[in-house]
């Protein structure tokens, strides 16, 4: 039996009412517009940055935490409690995380443009409470997750990441007007990993081995070499934090070596469930997945290089950007233009025959062809300016971005648009 047809055993009655789940996948599509308008109105300190408040700054948590973060939240309360087959018991809690995370990035995200240290702190509180409230709902679905060992150790690793997270998130946030942390560059990057390789990656190694099977129609990944290339990142994430935290060279190289393993032996695990199952044509969404995937490798490579000195002047710039814009963006684009027509397409009416709407009848296709070219465009040409310092190419490269993110925006209320237009017949 597939997994597909394991996970939507049943699955209805576990489906939030589409609005709680869209409303992060909202939020996340206009975040995204933000982070590329930032970008362009400030290109000329793109390649440069080494830190600090300011536009830069503001454009990094716009992705980080506006569309990264929301749309992680958004997928986890939908997608897990349908996977461990236990429901939340309240949909208030939900609502509330969305009050307090999307206004408070917002708040945060206008303090860091404006070097306006109340307003970054105040925002930072206001989002570290709704990510708290998200960690305790995560945690308590997570304890469902007998079946899923692997997607149960991810799901674990990556909340112990978000609370060390939000934990060095403050103190960074007060820091920059009080300067108690011994070593703020050595905090931030910490920060930076533990928000890239852990809340979030861990988060997407562990989704992938529930959502790539049921796109491609395969059974699970084995379970013991889930569980290998699990204790591998894991092992990789706490050397690698370790080692920033205490500015460790060799450390953090090791820590890269360990994290190109787990990378290779995670990829080959999704391999092989593509080569296995039945559905063989995943279309565009799985260009943009595998895309990902070699931009996991190459971020990898990239942060290998930076501490040995291998990586060029821009080099920590270079590997933010391959880590957050290159595979946790261009991977989680490429799953999110997947799950909201199949979300749609659940709570949508049923025809006469009870069969639900085709994907095709939720959403129009040349926005995303659109967004994926742009995309490409975008992170290549802003990656290649980054590494060799081209202004020029900063302003082109933001500026097509943006006009992929406006395209995937219109995908995302379009798809918006006709669930309200087809309600579902259930609550």
């Amino acid at each position: 039996m597939t997994l597909a047809a394991t996970f939507l055993g049943g699955a209805k009655s576990r489906l939030l009412p589409p609005s709680v789940p869209f409303r992060f996948f909202v939020s996340a599509a206009v975040f995204h517009v933000m982070m590329w308008m930032v970008l362009l109105a400030d290109f000329r300190s793109v390649a440069g940055y080494r830190g600090g408040p300011g536009p830069v700054l503001a454009a990094l948590h716009l992705l980080t935490l506006g569309v990264l973060t929301t749309t992680a939240i958004g997928a986890s309360v939908q997608l897990l409690p349908v996977a461990t087959r236990r429901a939340f018991v309240a949909v208030w809690p939900i609502k509330l995380v969305f009050w307090l995370v999307v206004p408070g990035i917002l708040v945060l995200a206008v303090g860091m443009y404006l070097a306006n240290l109340g307003l970054l702190a105040a925002g930072s509180v206001v989002v570290t409470a709704g990510l708290i409230i998200f960690a305790a709902l995560l945690g308590e679905n997570l304890r469902c997750a007998t079946g899923m060992p692997a997607v149960a150790a991810f799901g674990w690793l990556s909340l112990a990441a978000l609370l060390a997270l939000i934990a060095l998130g403050v103190a960074l946030a007060f820091d920059y007007g009080r300067g108690f942390l011994d070593n703020h560059a050595a905090a931030a990057l910490t920060h930076m990993l533990l928000a890239g390789f852990g809340f979030m990656g861990m988060l997407a190694l562990g989704f992938s081995h529930i959502l790539v099977p049921m796109f491609a129609l395969a059974a699970a990944p084995e379970k013991r070499a889930s569980l290998a290339a699990f204790a591998l990142a894991a092992i990789a994430l706490v050397v690698g934090t370790a080692g920033a935290l205490a500015d460790d060279t060799p450390a953090l190289t090791l820590a890269g070596i360990i994290g190109l393993t787990a990378a290779i032996a995670h990829l080959a695990l999704m391999r092989r469930v593509l080569k296995d199952g039945m559905r063989k044509r995943l279309g565009l969404s799985f260009i943009l997945v595998r895309a990902a995937w070699a931009m996991l490798v190459l971020t990898i490579v990239v942060g290998i290089a930076v501490p040995l000195g291998y990586a060029g002047a821009n080099g920590p710039t270079l590997f933010a950007f391959l880590l957050f814009a290159g595979w946790l963006l261009t991977f989680l684009l490429g799953i999110l233009q997947r799950i909201m027509p199949f979300l749609a397409s659940m709570h949508a009416a049923r025809d006469q025959r009870g069969a639900p709407p085709l994907l095709s009848e939720l959403a129009a296709s040349w926005p995303l062809k659109c967004h994926a070219i742009c995309h490409g465009l975008a992170i290549a040409g802003l990656a290649s300016a980054i590494a060799f310092n081209l202004t020029w190419l900063a302003a082109s490269a933001a500026a097509i971005g943006l006009a992929g993110a406006i395209a995937f925006a219109g995908f995302t209320f379009d798809v918006l648009r006709r669930v309200i237009a087809t309600p579902a017949h259930h609550s």
